[in-house]
């Protein structure tokens, strides 16, 4: 198979830069999940059939955490020597957004190496603080050639996505070794949701000229006690496996200022009623957040 055949290329690629990569392509890692403790109990692999690699798709998706590499122009010489047509796309950098002397620095966002009628779209992902991880949109620049791969089929890069840091394990699937997030699953179930909203920094400066920021100690002992109490009720949703979003005044912090507004007093979440679990109030209590008030009937 076409598909087989440019992934192992590929992953002979990125082994030979000691480039670490990790698979997140949807469809494969889909049929993955439905066998993953047959993968898990046999490293060797078993099935001497091509079940996954040979999966109907335009593309196979990889992971690149940005801090495992940095030198690319040895990787690019390569995969042309390989037979490679290869696109990179950079993208100012959010991190910096706030910071006016650094704000439109580049940084890569995605690779696409083509062969033959199959492509390996490689995703970068950086660390954020929040200890989570961060990838940007794929926006073609006026010069590039739109006509490359299929853009519009791509898993990822229709909007910035947020993840959880995965736990990784390496499996051999249709004998090819590689790296997947150890539950197949729940990455998928983020994937759903994984779509990142960035502060709005420069309306957030305007903001503060017109109404200067609250740096008293008051201001910033309540900014630092909202983010932690925010950071537990955060862990303990997710534990009960609870969606939810900031509300009222806590959102409106997010959205105008990039921050807790000092004269806020409280934390405001939300959760849909079909999200809803009796376990909620347990869960809270257990993390030393005791029930007050209860208002209605669910």
């Amino acid at each position: 198979s076409v598909k087989q055949y440019v992934v192992r290329k590929f992953l002979a690629l990125i082994s030979s830069h000691n480039i670490p990569v990790y698979l997140i392509d949807p469809l494969i890692l889909g049929l993955v999940d439905k066998d993953i403790e047959q993968i898990r109990s046999s490293p060797h692999g078993a099935s001497p059939e091509c079940k996954y690699f040979c999966a109907p798709r335009d593309f196979t998706t990889f992971a690149l955490m940005d801090k495992t590499w940095k030198h690319e122009v040895g990787l690019f010489r390569a995969a042309e020597k390989m037979g490679f047509q290869w696109l990179k796309i950079i993208n100012k950098d959010p991190r910096l957004d706030g910071m006016d002397d650094l704000s439109g620095i580049e940084i890569p966002l995605h690779y696409i190496f083509k062969m033959s009628s199959h492509a390996i779209h490689l995703v970068v992902f950086y660390e954020r603080n929040g200890n989570y991880l961060w990838h940007g949109p794929l926006r073609l620049k006026q010069h590039m050639d739109r006509k490359f791969v299929p853009f519009r089929k791509l898993h990822f890069g229709r909007y910035p996505g947020a993840y959880e840091k995965p736990e990784l394990l390496l499996v051999s699937i249709d004998d090819l070794k590689v790296q997947i997030p150890k539950n197949p699953s729940s990455f998928l179930e983020e994937m759903s949701h994984s779509r990142f909203l960035e502060c709005r920094y420069r309306e957030a400066r305007a903001f503060f000229q017109l109404y200067p920021d609250d740096a008293s100690l008051d201001a910033v002992g309540f900014r630092k006690k909202a983010k932690s109490l925010l950071h537990l009720a955060a862990l303990t949703l997710n534990n009960v496996g609870v969606k939810f979003w900031l509300s009222s005044g806590t959102c409106l912090g997010w959205y105008r200022q990039c921050n807790v507004i000092p004269h806020s007093k409280d934390v405001d979440l939300g959760v849909f009623i079909r999200d809803y679990k009796a376990d909620i109030i347990p869960a809270f209590q257990k993390a030393g957040l005791p029930l007050k008030h209860k208002f209605g009937k669910v």
